[in-house]
């Protein structure tokens, strides 16, 4: 008996390993078929597509990619900044430099390998400035580990950082005469980050929302923190603005969401801490937030509410 728990514990405690090396590919996914775009949207190199949004602030998305990321280059007077970069198949950078000639600073959203641009380099980089981070870079030099990164899944071997910038929580990125707060939007991962661009209405929100299955059953994702980011965001956003995600479900444009889904995406983990939400599948448990959203957790006595 004292085995079998013990087997029990150990599944248990390497579940995401287990499941991740199931799921692995270790090779690129195949790209996807073109679909209709937005007028004025355009293709870069016959993948990325350039969606200006405003006269200073550009999609980069990757619409052939399985995961249909998007990054944004978003520029100021005196400096640029690309708010993530995919995941490095192609050079995002040489579409960023071509749309501005500011320097540009990357951010990742959060470590994912489908967000840090992997073998793209940059001149300049700005990570968040948490504590357990720092900790690992005393000569500011982040290696990321495999539940930060998770590149098994298509054999991108896990990279190292060179920080150029440490971001407070809640501080502001100067661009010259454009600001943006970062907001601490943990929950999909314990890195994640959003960027509040108030003036100009918009919030780059990464992966803690947007429209599609949200995934918070990923090794560090943490049910409570998705809470306290939803929390965080309403407290910050009082009025109408556009939420920018990391990832779109279907064509065209970007993915674009509102404060209205913020409060049901809250709403909706509030029903699920409380047992009032019902679920569907094993593992992960799906969620309906509204029409456009799903939260994907873990079964509810694996989820982390502290």
């Amino acid at each position: 008996m004292a085995l079998i728990l013990g087997l029990l514990v150990l599944v248990v405690w390497q579940r995401h390993r287990i499941l991740f090396d199931w799921l692995a590919e270790g090779k690129p996914p195949a790209l996807l078929e073109p679909a209709g775009e937005n007028p004025g949207s355009y293709w870069q190199d016959e993948y990325f597509l350039v969606e200006q949004l405003d006269s200073r602030t550009f999609a980069i998305g990757e619409p052939l990619y399985r995961d249909q990321n998007f990054s944004y280059l978003i520029t100021g007077s005196e400096r640029a900044v690309l708010f993530d970069a995919g995941p490095g198949y192609r050079d995002i950078r040489r579409v960023a430099e071509a749309l501005t000639d500011l320097p540009i600073t990357f951010i990742p959203s959060h470590f994912h390998y489908d967000h840090v641009g992997n073998r793209v380099t940059f001149d300049r980089v700005a990570v968040v400035d948490l504590p357990w981070l720092r900790r690992r870079a005393p000569s500011n030099r982040l290696q990321l580990n495999w539940a930060e990164h998770l590149g098994t899944l298509e054999g991108i071997a896990v990279p190292a950082l060179d920080v150029d910038e440490w971001l407070p929580i809640d501080s502001l990125v100067d661009l010259g005469d454009r600001q943006l707060r970062v907001l601490y939007t943990p929950g999909h991962t314990e890195d994640s980050i959003s960027l509040l661009d108030l003036a100009n209405g918009y919030v780059f929100s990464g992966d803690f929302i947007y429209p599609g299955p949200l995934y918070a059953f990923l090794p560090n994702s943490r049910m409570g923190d998705y809470l306290q980011g939803s929390d965080t965001v309403l407290a910050a956003v009082s009025e109408n603005v556009d939420f920018l995600g990391a990832h779109r479900d279907a064509a065209p444009g970007v993915p674009r969401l509102s404060l209205k889904d913020v409060e049901d995406l809250r709403a909706t983990l509030i029903a699920i801490r409380d047992g009032t939400a019902r679920g569907i599948g094993r593992y992960p448990r799906e969620y309906r937030v509204n029409d456009r959203i799903q939260l994907l957790a873990e079964p509810r006595w694996l989820q982390d509410w502290e």
